[in-house]
């Protein structure tokens, strides 16, 4: 059970973290990206190119394997001109960036080889989080092109929640109606207004992969 208050979401929840001074070691640290593994390239490309607008900062064959990043162009200049954009976008001081790493040879694998982290028993990773300016016309498009919507707008059902019947069979997560161990009212209207669609990195039928 959680030590905090049933849906109170709490800024700076812990209230336990050590002051930050100007001279503190970690000053300049920051989350720069996110890695995922890959077994078809150009369909995951497609996907975060084509289908969420993201752009390449480069790419690097390495040997072993191949690295893409990708990330948003924030100005009209580098949207303009993805040349200048790639050149000119520094990896270590850029956030919110994503790293597709494709193995040599992994594409030779069967499906399954690689796991989204949301199917069991190798549950770990849960989602990647985008804000879109018009979720519903988003949606759509993705349905357009194909891509699986796992949870769309508007649904908030127990079997959307990201907790696996895996996980309830061995006493995870689950819930007994009238305590504190439900899902709060509040964060299911919240869930109602998330959707969760599947890229092609997540290769099984997952109850949640990435959303939008």
């Amino acid at each position: 059970m959680s030590r905090f208050p049933h849906g109170v979401p709490l800024p700076n929840g812990l209230n336990t973290d050590p002051p930050l001074p100007a001279d503190a070691p970690t000053i300049g640290f920051k989350l720069n990206h996110l890695c995922l593994r890959v077994r078809d390239p150009e369909k995951s490309l497609h996907f975060y190119i084509n289908l969420m607008g993201m752009r390449t900062v480069f790419v690097t064959n390495t040997g072993p394997m191949t690295v893409y990043f990708l990330g948003y162009p924030s100005t009209d200049q580098h949207r303009e001109n993805l040349d200048k954009f790639g050149k000119e976008t520094s990896i270590p001081d850029t956030l919110g960036l994503l790293e597709l790493f494709h193995i040599h040879g992994s594409e030779k694998q069967p499906e399954g080889f690689y796991t989204s982290g949301n199917t069991p028993p190798s549950l770990g990773f849960c989602h990647l989080g985008f804000s879109v300016p018009d979720l519903p016309k988003t949606l759509e498009r993705l349905k357009e092109n194909g891509v699986p919507v796992i949870k769309d707008i508007g649904v908030s059902t127990r079997q959307s929640i990201p907790i696996t019947d895996w996980e309830n069979e061995r006493g995870i997560g689950v819930e007994v109606e009238g305590t504190d161990s439900e899902i709060h009212p509040i964060f299911k209207q919240i869930f109602a207004n998330f959707a969760y669609v599947q890229d092609p990195v997540s290769l099984t039928s997952a109850p949640n992969s990435h959303w939008v």
